[in-house]
């Protein structure tokens, strides 16, 4: 089994007081550090990086081209279609 060896940098970063109490309690409630909850939180935030297939669909809704025009009066038997 090997392991991997993350180099840390140890910072200071100034917060809302609120929020630290808020981002406390929810770590509390995951049974983690406040420390490994918030960076956590920020790596999912820093790496969260939307597939191709993502980016097309996105520039598809955004351009309002091949969009499907909802049928509102026959939605039940959309549904039912389903």
């Amino acid at each position: 089994m090997s392991t991997v060896t993350v180099s840390k940098v140890q910072t200071a970063f100034r917060f809302n007081e609120d929020l630290i109490r808020r981002l406390k309690i929810k770590a509390q409630k995951e049974n983690r550090s406040l420390n490994n909850y918030v960076e956590t939180v920020l790596m999912d935030i820093a790496y969260d990086e939307p597939k191709d297939e993502t980016i097309e669909a996105i520039k598809e809704a955004r351009s309002g081209k091949a969009l499907e025009k909802l049928d509102v009066d026959n939605l039940e038997e959309l549904v039912e279609a389903l």
